[in-house]
């Protein structure tokens, strides 16, 4: 169990680090970080540096579990403010195609970043010194830790609902020497829907997340490596953010898997 939930961390740890590292890279916004209109900003390419060093560092601080707690409440704070004041108003406001549901997988997707975050945090036991007190903040953001796995389960069902709305398209992205595109097109949506409803209804829930941590393990092996081996610098090195998203959201279903809300020692 503990081997998981750390190698869970550290997938998380290592996603976070590599998107701000192509941030700093490319001088702009991932799109999962940031909608596109970051263009239109003055200085977006300092905010983006900026913003690079804030997840290299707290990637870093996951990985070797330094104040790590701490570090992990403070991103998914930082991840929910740019969902709901970046991506959400983007595509409610910006984007012609808001009504369609897969554009709407940079939000979905930052939403699991969020939730990774609190699942990281509340995978470590809290030890407090009596008398201490908790800055106000991070009692606020305490109450997010439940809500790690709802996050990545809503962004898992909406994902596989994308299988059965857009079948050409995710069909293409089975690798040609795999038979039976199709079939596993609608194997991988039902397999998405069904584990992020038992996920948030609580059914099998160490079996069922364990499952789900190794799907999206063995995409990272068979399809995203490969597709980013491919085309490592193509729209801005998207197939390279997609590796990293899968390792991350690996990391994330195995700590769902064990529980993350320990109680205080």
């Amino acid at each position: 169990m503990e081997i998981l939930i750390k190698a869970g961390r550290i997938f998380y740890g290592i996603m976070i680090a590599c998107l701000g590292a192509q941030q700093l890279f490319y001088a702009d916004f991932r799109p999962v970080i940031f909608p596109p209109w970051s263009a239109a900003i003055p200085g977006s390419a300092f905010l983006a540096y900026l913003v690079s060093g804030v997840l290299i560092a707290a990637g870093i601080a996951i990985i070797f579990e330094k104040k790590a707690k701490e570090v992990s409440l403070y991103l998914g704070g930082v991840f929910l403010l740019l969902l709901f004041l970046g991506q959400v108003p983007y595509e409610l406001i910006i984007d012609p195609y808001s009504k369609h549901l897969g554009v709407w997988t940079n939000p979905l997707k930052e939403l699991v970043l969020a939730g990774g975050a609190f699942a990281v945090a509340g995978s470590f036991s809290t030890s407090e010194a009596p008398g201490e007190k908790k800055p106000l903040l991070i009692k606020l953001l305490e109450n997010f830790i439940p809500l790690g796995g709802i996050f990545l389960s809503i962004t898992m069902i909406l994902f596989g609902i994308d299988h059965f709305l857009y079948v050409d398209f995710v069909s293409k992205l089975v690798p040609v020497w795999v038979p039976g595109q199709l079939f596993w097109t609608y194997f991988a949506g039902v397999a998405l829907i069904g584990s992020g409803v038992a996920i948030i209804l609580k059914v099998k829930l160490k079996l069922v997340a364990i499952l789900l941590g190794v799907m999206i393990f063995l995409w990272l092996i068979v399809l995203h490596i490969p597709r980013a081996i491919a085309d490592p610098y193509g729209d801005k090195g998207n197939e390279l953010t997609s590796v990293f998203e899968a390792l991350g959201f690996s990391g994330i279903a195995f700590i769902v898997a064990f529980g993350y809300t320990q109680q205080p020692k």
